[in-house]
């Protein structure tokens, strides 16, 4: 249950009596919310080791998605941050996607997915071969949807730049009620990630290590071995914790570290749900939600992806003052309310439009 995840759950709230379509769906893995779904998989479900090594099928997703038979659905929300995007929709139906990016690793992070260091020579050479077919399948399958969402600014500039198109922005939920306030600070920082190369949090082990201040990791991922490696003896990788056991870690904690570049970033906004601060890379989604201005500060910003210019963000980080009350009633702007408000609001008002267009369509 990560960010895209959580949104899905959303959208199922909004739509009970849905149907869900997924590539691939290990049971038990995700929220009985959507357990409690119908759920319909793509023949990669059958495929062996599917379950745990979904990644190794990439380049057969395009064709999974397209088989997809979704000629008795009169809307269609496609939930994308790599192939979604390219169900066919029959042509009485309305087909919004909510775009988390397009597809990463073959744009502007191929490298840190597919890198000499990063991955196997199998691995590579696939990728190599594969790269410009899935490039312009993204680009066309674009033009699938009708309407495009994308989940901050930075990924509507984005989808701008890759696909030539124009998106709305609505911000994804984040659970603040889950989150309670916290006035506790029990020495430590804290990162929240899965551990993937793009999340970096290679960087702030190896700063932490230099400072000798402690840092708590939790998630898990295929990096855990080598980071546990570069780790030294003040930073502890906890691995994956419960719900319960994360909002404890936030609670404790006296800043989050948020060292990679992410789309938007649910992550901070539930540290801030705690009332806690954040150090955060001024890129991607977290120049809209950790701010540092006379107006409203949550956390401060480092402008390069190195070792010096986290190491000089946490000094400064020690000199602000951070009010916790302030913190959450701005994440309390993320809400998952907010958001199912405003893409009920979204959809109606397209279907509405789309409807116009085609008599024949109904809901």
């Amino acid at each position: 249950m990560r960010g895209g995840e959580k949104c899905v759950e959303a959208l199922c709230e909004l739509f009970p009596q849905a149907t869900l379509f997924a590539l691939v769906h290990v049971k038990g893995s995700v929220s009985a919310t959507l357990e409690a779904m119908p759920i319909r998989t793509s023949f990669i479900q059958r495929l062996p080791f599917a379950g745990r090594n979904y990644r190794r099928y990439l380049p057969l997703f395009p064709s999974a998605v397209e088989r997809f038979n979704l000629s008795e659905f009169d809307l269609v929300v496609s939930s994308s941050h790599a192939v979604a995007k390219g169900v066919r929709t029959p042509p009485h139906a309305l087909h919004i996607c909510y775009c988390y990016t397009p597809m990463r690793y073959i744009w502007g992070l191929y490298d840190d997915y597919f890198g000499k260091e990063r991955a196997g020579l199998s691995t590579r050479g696939g990728m190599w071969l594969f790269r410009n077919y899935l490039r312009r399948w993204d680009v066309r399958t674009a033009e699938n949807p009708h309407y495009l969402v994308a989940i901050s600014e930075n990924v509507r500039q984005r989808i701008k730049k890759i696909y030539n198109r124009n998106a709305d922005v609505i911000y994804p939920p984040v659970d603040t009620s889950f989150f309670r306030l916290s006035t506790r600070d029990d020495g430590y920082y804290l990162i929240v990630s899965a551990l993937v190369p793009y999340k970096r949090v290679d960087l702030a082990i190896r700063v932490f290590n230099k400072l000798r201040e402690k840092l708590v990791i939790v998630g898990d991922g295929p990096e855990l071995g080598r980071l546990k490696n570069l780790a030294g003896p003040t930073v502890e990788l906890v691995g994956w914790q419960s719900d319960e056991r994360v909002r404890e870690y936030y609670a404790g904690c006296h800043a989050l570290v948020f060292p990679g570049e992410e789309d938007f970033g649910i992550v901070p906004v539930e540290a801030m749900a705690c009332g806690k601060p954040v150090i955060a890379l001024a890129r991607g989604g977290a120049v809209e939600t950790v701010l540092n201005t006379p107006a409203l500060k949550t956390g401060v910003l480092f402008e390069e992806q190195t070792e010096d210019a986290l190491i000089a963000a946490v000094r400064r980080m020690k000199e602000e003052t951070f009010h916790p009350e302030v913190l959450r009633s701005f994440a309390l702007t993320f809400d998952c309310d907010v958001f199912k408000r405003r893409m009920r609001d979204y959809i109606g008002r397209r279907w509405l439009e789309f409807s116009t267009r085609i008599p024949q369509a109904k809901i």
